[in-house]
Formats: structure tokens, sequence, C-alpha cells
């Protein structure tokens, strides 16, 4: 069967919650039926970096039969095999290698190489998800704001010029409904880099606060949020960029996001502390008061 030699161009970038494309390969694997197309509009997980999950999406061929696609993952072929989530084997955009979007649908599934075939997004889903990641990164970039003054060392800083607490700490990132959830670990390595964690943790209520504001400040902008693209193929690098207050931000994100800050309803965060394996760690559960929708 014939694999991809270039990366699959993708719509999803600029909001695109339906696409006409190709088949170009069909294979089976895990009980499911695995198909590659020239173009998709469905946002894949990608193992690298989990945080938001694939699309909700239907896949219907010429005849009319559609079919569930119950996973779309990043998936990458060398010309003669093809490797599927985290058993790829190389990092995106190595020569030689082609990145695609692997649709899972059901085993059986009758869809052949060649056909022309929609793809269907969930629309609604996808807005809630992307009103998730866009409240994320608010919300890091809040929390980082915050902490500024929390550090003893110079350390690596965000988009906004703030100490990047959030990329030095962070253990996991879920990108959920209006939402995220984000793990940090304040731990020995965290202290060598120059964190002092009683700044945080003896009054996490007053940073919880602090953080809000911030945000307040930020969404009463209602300031539109932009996806920069290099190119439309799946591994071209894509940035995240709006206008706050302090000056621009922008912070490469392979994700799909809000088209505005007034579409969060505002954002709002709260903090949890827990102790164990010889360290804190930290959870900000972030939310979208009023999505838009």
């Amino acid at each position: 069967m014939s694999l991809p030699t270039v990366d699959t161009t993708v719509t999803y970038p600029a909001g695109a919650v339906e696409s006409s494309g190709t088949v170009l390969h069909v294979s089976d694997a895990d009980g499911a039926r695995v198909v590659l197309l020239d173009t998709t509009a469905v946002h894949p997980v990608d193992a690298g970096w989990p945080d938001q999950g694939a699309d909700r999406a239907v896949l219907t061929t010429a005849d009319g039969t559609s079919h569930e696609i119950r996973d779309a993952v990043v998936a990458a072929t060398d010309g003669t095999d093809l490797f599927l989530g985290a058993d790829v084997p190389v990092k995106k955009g190595t020569e030689g290698w082609a990145f695609t979007v692997a649709h899972l649908l059901p085993a059986g599934a009758a869809v052949r190489e060649g056909d022309s075939v929609r793809i269907d997004v969930d629309a609604a889903y996808r807005s809630a998800l992307s009103a998730g990641h866009t409240a994320c990164h608010l919300a890091s970039l809040a929390l980082n704001r915050q902490l500024a003054g929390a550090w003893k060392k110079d350390v690596l800083t965000d988009a906004a010029g703030n100490p990047n607490f959030d990329a030095l700490a962070i253990e996991t990132s879920t990108i959920t409904e209006h939402g995220s959830t984000d793990v940090y670990r304040l731990g020995k390595s965290l202290r060598r880099k120059g964190f002092v964690p009683d700044t945080l943790l003896a009054d996490l209520p007053a940073a919880e606060a602090g953080i809000n504001a911030i945000l307040a400040d930020w969404t009463a902008t209602g300031a539109e949020v932009r996806i920069e693209c290099d190119g439309v193929g799946l591994t071209d690098m894509r940035r995240w960029s709006v206008d706050l207050p302090g000056g621009t931000v922008s912070i490469p994100c392979g994700g799909t996001h809000a088209a505005s800050l007034k579409e969060t309803g505002g954002i709002q965060v709260t903090l949890t502390a827990e102790e164990g394996d010889g360290a804190v760690t930290v959870t900000m559960d972030t939310i979208c008061v009023q999505p838009a929708g």
C-alpha cells in the first residue's frame, strides 16, 4: 500500500471544522482501520505533548456512508513503514520522513485508497477545547507574572518577559472543555534554579487572587487571538499570538484556540498544593467563566 511522501495539509489552525480530501493510505492496526488523507480538518493528539486531545469527527465517503473517527493521532512514515503516536521514532520535521494525521476508524470500515471523502468535525466540542487551550495559555502567563519576584537567579523567560515558572516546573498539562488542569512540581531541581517555593506556598489564596486579577485585566480587553502559520503542513511552525495590555505575546503551539479573549467569558484559576515524593505539587485548575456558545 502506498504511503504519503509529504506532510498532511491541515486546515484546523484556521478554524476549519470540515474539509474534503483524498484517501492516500488504508491499513489496520490494534483493531482499528487507519486512514491517511492528503488534507484534513481534524486536530490529532500529539504523543510528544498530548495536552489537547483529538477532535471528535465523522468521515463520509462519496457514496454517503459515514464512519465515526474514534481517534486521531500524529503519525510518521519513512516511505516503507507507518508509525503511530508514541511509536514514532523520530522528531517532527526529520528529513526523509512524512508526518501525517492518522484517522482511526472502526475495524473493517469500508474506505479505500483513492476515495474522495468529507470530514465533519464536532464544532461544539472543538470550540470548547479551543476556549480551554486559550485559557490555559493565559493562565500560565498570569502565573508566571504573579511569581516573577520568587526567583533568586536569572532563568528562562516567557513570551511576556517574565521568569517562566510554567515551563520550568510543569509536570502535566491537560486541556479540557472550557478549561485546563496544570500540575507543577516544586522540588530540589526547581530550587536549585533559584525558585523560592514559600513565595507561592506561604499564601496560596493570595497568589490565586493575584493571578485572577491579572486574568480579569487581560480578558476585559476582548483581544483577538491569532494563529500565525509558517505553512499548511502538519509540522509547519504555528504560533498563538495575542495583544495584551503589556504588549504582544507569541507562543509556539500546535493546538486550536478561541478567536478572541471575549469568547472565554472571563478566566479564573484555583490553586491547590499537595505534599508527596519529596516535593510539593501545585495544581492550577483553569476555567472559562461564561464561554461563548
